[in-house]
């Protein structure tokens, strides 16, 4: 199981593609929603490539089929598709008992367009740059260089730097550039032999952008940027009086520490009819239950807090963990006691 990689769960319908891998055996895998959650290993399995390709047939959301090297369509992203963005990696695959293949490996969902080269030191000095390759490695794609390495010069190996761009048609975030160096340390490079994505051979495996995780940074607009950085002036007489103030003239805030269970059903919400309520009215309710106690739970300074939702349709469970996945004060979250409340609760840990 490598970054990139497409999984689904053994005991949910969810799918999705491996971002991260966490401490304690833990898979960090993004969903189709756009939001990330820890799973433990052992409760994933990697979804072949046949299997992506009969899923396609059956299911919206299914991950893409799988592109060989050969195949050059590349479908455009459509809305709620699960995208593999991580997956660069350099493997070296052993060719005989004394040299290593190189191989350039695209485990992600899109089109690669790139250079990799050597950097070296030059007899007079200096570096020295020496182009190996430059291509397009489509997704799901590998690319074997010529040049073998030997293990008995490995202190010599070059450095190596990868280009390259990313492309995916149709409309798509616009992503940096990426250049990338590399060089071999004995003591981690031969650590361990894995399984190298896409050629499915035992090799030695480096991930490429393993740090290269985007931030979701929204951009100031225009005008509040100026705001921002116009200077402001300052008033002594009321700096002065703000100093002067009375510390018994500030109230202190007080935040009710919520239940370590919060009951989202309707009924038990709003007792009594609901037959004039709309759907949107009864969802905005719970909403602003769940958002309220969430937020008293970190204030209070809560470890943990469980939210039953029941089953139902599932659209109210779907808002929660859409908004938990984005919440930068949720550590994680996760089904709650299935034993106590079934698949109709979820338990929240908190930062």
């Amino acid at each position: 199981m490598n970054i990139g990689d497409r999984v689904r769960m053994l005991r949910a319908k969810e799918q999705g593609v491996v971002s991260r891998f966490l401490p304690g055996n833990i898979v960090e895998i993004e969903i189709e929603d756009g939001f990330r959650i820890p799973v433990m290993r052992s409760e994933l399995v990697v979804v072949s490539p046949l299997e992506a390709e009969r899923l396609l047939k059956t299911d919206a959301y299914a991950p893409q089929k799988t592109t060989t090297p050969g195949n050059t369509t590349t479908g455009a992203s459509t809305p709620g598709q699960i995208l593999a963005n991580q997956g660069i990696y350099l493997g070296f695959v052993s060719v005989n008992d004394r040299e290593y293949s190189l191989h350039v490996v695209n485990n992600t969902d899109w089109e690669f367009p790139y250079t990799i080269g050597e950097e070296s030191a030059a007899p007079t000095g200096g570096v020295q740059f020496r182009g190996l390759h430059s291509g397009v490695l489509k997704a799901k794609s590998q690319q074997k260089l010529n040049d073998h390495y030997t293990h008995a010069t490995f202190e010599n190996w070059p450095t190596f730097v990868v280009q390259g761009l990313w492309f995916r048609p149709g409309k798509s975030n616009l992503r940096p550039p990426f250049v990338k160096r590399f060089r071999a340390r004995a003591a981690s490079f031969f650590k361990e032999k894995v399984t190298v994505p896409i050629l499915n051979q035992p090799g030695f495996l480096t991930q490429l952008d393993a740090d290269n995780v985007e931030g979701n940074v929204q951009p100031v607009p225009t005008s509040n940027r100026a705001a921002q950085t116009r200077p402001q002036p300052i008033r002594p007489d009321e700096l002065k009086a703000e100093m002067l103030k009375p510390k018994s003239d500030v109230s202190p805030i007080s935040v009710e520490r919520p239940s370590s269970v919060v009951d989202l059903h309707i009924e038990a919400l709003l007792p009594g009819d609901l037959r004039q309520r709309t759907p949107a009215d009864l969802l905005k309710v719970q909403l602003d239950t769940f958002e309220k106690a969430l937020e008293n739970a970190i204030a209070s300074g809560m470890s943990d807090i469980t939210f039953i939702h029941g089953v139902g349709s599932g659209a109210l469970r779907q808002e929660l963990h859409k908004r938990l996945g984005q919440h930068p004060n949720v550590r994680f979250f996760e089904d709650a006691q299935k034993q106590k409340f079934g698949y109709g609760a979820t338990k929240v840990t908190i930062k």
